[in-house]
């Protein structure tokens, strides 16, 4: 064998196996639904309007009340909804749902470059990246949970208004391609793990 030869097939053995179409199939998913997740989530979030009831309209940026003649009167005073402890508790969920979409961007990008960079970091890229998902799941449903407990007093299923239920489907793409993501990424290092033996 020539030495040519020789450092060709070290070559090949140090190379990292291709991955199955399959595979790259399912993170590409992975990345289009966090993708779309963090559109829904952005454009609840800039809406801010979640809860319509009794003729109010409760957000977290803005109060409206409806007149007489179906006109909607906003202001930017949460106080004014009479509701014990909104002007001061929806601050904390706009910052946490808001850190939610930051936080799901940056695991966005990273599950891209993992799979864009293919070098020895990428496992670990993308796991980093499903971690960060898995994050934003927790701001983006804790901030949920807790505007719904704040006007718990004037809950109805139908109230929820169309960016109410952006940010729970946001919520609920976030867990589930987190944990998606984390298992795909634990199949593929059993799988090339068996493969070396």
């Amino acid at each position: 064998m020539t030495a040519i030869g020789a450092q060709v097939q070290q070559l090949l053995a140090h190379r990292r196996p291709q991955k199955s179409f399959f595979e790259t199939l399912i993170r590409s998913l992975i990345i289009l639904c966090v993708a779309i997740a963090v559109v829904l989530s952005s454009i609840s979030i800039c809406d801010g309007r979640w809860l319509f009831a009794r003729g109010q309209l409760f957000g977290l940026w803005h109060f409206c009340t409806m007149s007489n003649d179906g006109v909607l009167k906003c202001g930017t005073d949460l106080s004014l909804a009479q509701v014990e402890g909104l002007s001061v508790g929806v601050i904390p969920i706009r910052s946490m749902v808001s850190f939610a979409v930051v936080v799901a961007i940056f695991g966005l990008e990273l599950l891209m470059v993992s799979q864009v960079c293919d070098d020895a970091h990428a496992r670990r890229k993308w796991a980093m990246g499903s971690v960060l998902i898995l994050i934003s799941f927790l701001l983006s449903a804790t901030g949920v949970l807790s505007f719904s407990i704040l006007v718990k007093d004037h809950l109805t299923f139908t109230g929820f208004t169309l960016t109410y239920w952006c940010e729970f489907i946001a919520a609920f793409l976030f867990f589930l391609n987190g944990i998606s993501g984390l298992h795909i990424n634990s199949l593929t290092h059993l799988r090339n793990g068996v493969g070396k033996i």
